[in-house]
């Protein structure tokens, strides 16, 4: 993958990390992720109709609705909640990164995916990297952080939903697709929002909160994330989740003034090499499917393969 394409897929998968934080900042997180939904929804939906591109029909419409309550209505109430909780952005970032460690888990689980001993010491890893990025928070809190609860639901409901895309949704157009999940999560988010308090703090910064995520990360990131899949693989891209938590990181210390703590730092570490392990797994993998690349990936699956692979599974935050 050129550093160029490789640098553009993690800037802007990242920076969905510090700019939710933000909108959860100014505005209440259902109201946040309303707009985000319902925009996303008609950008993505108008985009699939420029492209004249299959909608899902039948039985195929039901799986794209559960995967897209999982993948998207799952994932992101949590963690937008986590965020109001006080959940830095780097905690959120690391926790999410682990989705291709505990996808294969549950590949493993329900696909009979085989795991192979570089995934079984990834997944150790990435048990580590999350423990050790909510260490302060564990020690604070002296019992169970919601926050952390929150965090672990968001990554399930992720990697979940990748399976169950992989299972149940081979063929979809990737822009239909998506349109159609976050309608889909737009219905528990809008229900959410009406049984909470729905108020916001900042306008303007609720506007440029919402604007980029929506107009960088639920579109702009996705879309590189796709063409990054579709022409290096998703076995390179999972690559970049080692890296993804880190430039986070980054960004929130610039954007919001979160400086990782001792933990996070060591989260960070170990979550990397976790990523990294999963991902040599699964290239070690990739000549015994006769294809070039994983069978398929949560965000656009492969409509045929001998056998089913998980590559990464996931989308933007």
């Amino acid at each position: 993958m050129p550093l160029t394409t490789a640098s553009a897929v993690t800037f802007f998968y990242a920076l969905g990390y510090p700019i939710g934080a933000m909108a959860v900042a100014a505005m209440t997180p259902m109201a946040a992720l309303v707009l985000r939904f319902s925009l996303a929804a008609s950008i993505l939906a108008a985009w699939t109709l420029l492209a004249k591109a299959p909608w899902p029909r039948g039985a195929q419409l039901g799986h794209v609705v559960v995967a897209g309550l999982l993948i998207q209505a799952v994932q992101f109430c949590c963690l937008y909640e986590a965020l109001q909780l006080g959940s830095p952005a780097v905690l959120g970032a690391v926790a999410i990164a682990m989705n291709p460690v505990t996808t294969a888990i549950l590949a493993a689980a329900f696909l009979r995916e085989p795991l192979g001993p570089l995934r079984v010491i990834a997944l150790v890893l990435g048990v580590v990297a999350v423990l050790a990025a909510c260490a302060t928070r564990l020690m604070n809190t002296h019992g169970v952080d919601p926050v952390m609860v929150l965090l672990v639901v968001a990554l399930l409901g992720l990697s979940a939903g990748g399976v169950y895309q992989q299972r149940f949704c081979a063929g979809v157009d990737f822009r239909a697709m998506s349109a159609m999940q976050n309608a889909v999560a737009l219905v528990p988010a809008a229900a959410l929002a009406l049984l909470t308090p729905f108020s916001v703090h900042d306008a303007t910064k609720a506007a440029i909160a919402v604007g980029g995520i929506v107009l960088l990360n639920a579109t702009l990131a996705v879309s590189l994330y796709l063409r990054a899949i579709n022409t290096h693989g998703a076995a390179a891209v999972a690559m970049l989740f080692a890296v993804i938590p880190a430039v986070a990181a980054v960004l929130s210390w610039l954007m919001l003034g979160q400086r990782p703590d001792a933990g996070v730092a060591l989260g960070l570490l170990v979550g990397g090499v976790a990523c990294w392990l999963n991902s040599r797994a699964s290239s070690r993998r990739r000549p015994t499917n006769g294809d070039p690349r994983p069978a398929i990936v949560a965000a656009e699956p492969r409509p045929e393969a001998p056998r089913r692979t998980v590559g990464v599974a996931g989308c933007s935050t």
